[in-house]
């Protein structure tokens, strides 16, 4: 009894986030997702304003500063409350993956220098997905760092659209499935996993930490957002096989949410084994992305009622 209420008090919250002031629309389509279907993974429930609202927050949770941290090996958080942003620090300079809206581009350097490195020290920045809330920075970052950016060929088209203030959008290397990106020893290596856009990437990296190597995967999100057509079908199915066949220790994502982020950094705090090491959630993420993904799928090929 008390999971249930605990479940219709995340609910209500959740809804009231979404359709209160200050309500997420769906960044992809400009329209506020629907309340349904709805599908259950691991006893909690989802639908597609659930997931959406759980990803974005609030605008404030989207701008507001999260405290930056070290996750494991040369990977630091550097995002807001919701959307992430990471950088991995080398010998020859640091890479930079999603610059998030322009207006959070000064609270990314902010976390940058409070962890103690120069946000003039960013030689590369890579992104998620080319949807603003992860990627319509990038502009101000190669003006303030003089960074290389780098985007999956099948995401250009809409990058080269997202111009905040007028910014052309910068792209100096265009890159292709399972193409590598090399920096002062360390290697990210570009997985192709379409659906949420034609070009969204998943990043994939081994990382150091107490004489171990571990499989780390930045997660590109799979959440379906909208109709469902034969191609957007071939794509979604593609990128699940792919996703859930990655080496992965330590599962990270676009979101925050998507990887329990807030709940590890707590446990990061209290000290022992390093919270986001976690093989065993690796797959969670796509798992209920899959589910949504079918349960849409039923639910499209339903007779319209009258």
């Amino acid at each position: 009894m008390k999971k249930m209420c605990e479940l219709k008090l995340f609910t209500c919250l959740i809804a009231a986030v979404v359709l209160g002031p200050g309500s997420t629309m769906n960044h992809a389509q400009g329209q506020p997702p629907p309340d349904h279907p709805a599908v259950t993974v691991q006893g909690q429930t989802y639908t597609p304003r659930l997931i959406l609202a759980r990803n974005m927050g609030t605008e404030e949770d989207q701008t507001r500063q999260f405290p930056p941290h070290k996750i494991i090996g040369n990977i630091h958080y550097v995002g807001t409350r919701t959307l992430s942003s990471f950088l991995l620090v080398t010998p020859q300079g640091n890479i930079l993956i999603d610059s998030t809206y322009e207006r959070n581009v000064p609270t990314i350097q902010k976390s940058v220098e409070q962890l103690g490195f120069k946000f003039s020290d960013t030689r590369i920045l890579l992104g998620n997905h080319a949807h603003g809330d992860h990627q319509e920075g990038d502009a101000l970052v190669k003006q303030l760092t003089g960074a290389q950016v780098m985007a999956m060929a099948e995401d250009v088209p809409a990058l080269r659209g997202m111009k905040p203030g007028g910014k052309e959008h910068p792209i100096d290397r265009v890159l292709h499935d399972g193409e590598e990106v090399t920096l002062g020893g360390t290697t990210l290596v570009a997985h192709l996993t379409p659906g949420h856009t034609r070009g969204c990437t998943t990043w994939t990296m081994k990382a150091q930490e107490g004489g171990r190597t571990y499989d780390v995967m930045f997660g590109c999100s799979l959440r379906p957002t909208g109709v469902l057509t034969p191609a957007l079908v071939d794509e979604f199915t593609r990128s699940f096989k792919l996703v859930h066949a990655l080496p992965c220790d330590v599962q990270l994502g676009d979101h925050g949410a998507q990887y329990n982020m807030q709940e590890k950094y707590a446990k990061l705090q209290k000290g022992g084994p390093n919270p986001f090491i976690d093989p065993a959630t690796c797959t969670l993420e796509a798992d209920i992305q899959e589910a949504m993904f079918r349960a849409m799928l039923v639910e499209q090929k339903k007779p319209a009622q009258p």
